[in-house]
């Protein structure tokens, strides 16, 4: 079943929550290393709420930002056989120009 907009704003405050207890942070001290104000990471861990720059920056500040790079990727279509991957045009991993 598919969680709902607020389920998932609490899923991931409590997450980043978590993680911050974790490193061993005050809110305090995750404000002072992201940039984010203590009054927005309070809301935030209590309500979800926040806007996509400041969850970048605590991310970014827990070491969690890679996540969101992957967000929205593409999936790559898997080969159903050999034959179609052994006929899949050959990618140059290197250039030729020095």
């Amino acid at each position: 079943m598919m969680k709902t907009v607020q389920e998932l704003m609490i899923d991931i405050a409590g997450k980043a929550k978590a993680r911050r207890l974790a490193m061993n942070l005050t809110q305090e001290g995750l404000a002072l290393r992201s940039g984010v104000s203590f009054g927005t990471i309070k809301l935030f861990e209590r309500s979800g709420k926040i806007s996509l720059e400041s969850l970048l920056k605590i991310a970014i500040a827990l070491g969690s930002s890679e996540e969101f790079e992957t967000l929205f990727s593409t999936p790559q279509a898997i080969p159903r056989s050999l034959e179609e991957i052994l006929s899949q045009p050959k990618v140059r991993k290197r250039g030729s120009i020095k």
